[in-house]
């Protein structure tokens, strides 16, 4: 039974971070701009779900009586993109659908991955279910956080939210191992944390890691002070280490940030899974 559970959280994993490249495209914005309507070649882009590739339209068939003087917009004019007009132009032509974005392989396996980690160490239990289901959203937030060190409320505020409910409803369930209201109390003595660490430096900790730490505190708050305590240093842990390592290498300074995101989302999975074992 063990194995069949470990099996399919990896599935689900795998699939759902098949789905993510897309909308990390699309969030991966500075803040205050809208988020991405349209891929580097200026196709308008279809759902928030997917693989970071689109097709161009068809072009224009010869005689159609669209005209640019008419007013109409031409297709085959790039917005916002590297390439040059007529590689555009080109693509458009041969009707080729091209790449933009995170490549889907490696959020599926990490996202895989995770899950699969997650059954192993809880089993069975009703908070497993909780856990892996949203795995791939942080998997999300950290691809997000890599690439504009940013983590948007519309990812942030849910998580935080999906994951006491989801947990609410595991503590109903038989066979639950841990506490729904420790959970409460873990993610708001994180948040709080973090909201004084951000008070302190805002420019080394953003508001962003203060909202994620909701739902982190949330997750290890469920197995108890212990996991909670453990899961919150090492997130801490894991991005110093990141942060000296950079140091020693000469390829940042002391006043340059980084995304913390992930480091804070390593460090509660690492909790989580001490915390599964255990009970």
């Amino acid at each position: 039974m063990g194995v069949v559970v470990i099996v399919l959280a990896a599935g689900y994993g795998v699939a759902a971070g098949l789905l993510l490249p897309r909308a990390a495209y699309r969030l991966s914005v500075d803040p205050g701009d809208p988020w991405r309507e349209n891929c580097p070649q200026g196709h308008r882009l279809r759902g928030w779900l997917g693989p970071a590739r689109c097709r161009p339209p068809r072009a224009e068939p010869a005689g159609s009586g669209r005209s640019h003087a008419s007013g109409a917009v031409p297709v085959s004019g790039p917005a916002h993109t590297d390439e040059p007009a007529d590689a555009s132009r080109r693509s458009h032509a041969s009707g080729r659908g091209h790449a933009y974005g995170p490549r889907a392989v490696l959020p599926a396996l990490v996202s895989g991955a995770v899950c699969a980690l997650i059954a192993a160490a809880v089993g069975v239990r009703p908070e497993a279910a909780a856990y892996a289901g949203l795995a791939p959203l942080l998997v999300l937030l950290a691809l997000v956080d890599r690439a504009v060190h940013r983590l948007p409320d519309v990812l942030t505020l849910p998580l935080a939210a999906g994951a006491a409910a989801l947990l609410g409803i595991a503590a109903l369930l038989p066979g639950s191992a841990g506490s729904w209201r420790l959970a409460l109390l873990g993610g708001g003595a994180l948040g709080a944390a973090y909201l004084v660490l951000h008070l302190v430096n805002p420019a080394g900790m953003g508001f962003g890691d203060v909202k994620l730490a909701l739902s982190l505190g949330v997750a290890l708050g469920w197995y108890g002070w212990g996991v909670w305590a453990s899961g919150a240093f090492l997130g801490l842990l894991y991005g110093a280490l990141y942060g000296l390592a950079l140091l020693l290498r000469g390829s940042a300074t002391r006043d340059q940030g980084f995304a913390f995101g992930p480091f804070m989302a390593a460090g509660a999975l690492t909790g989580v899974l001490l915390g599964g074992f255990g009970a």
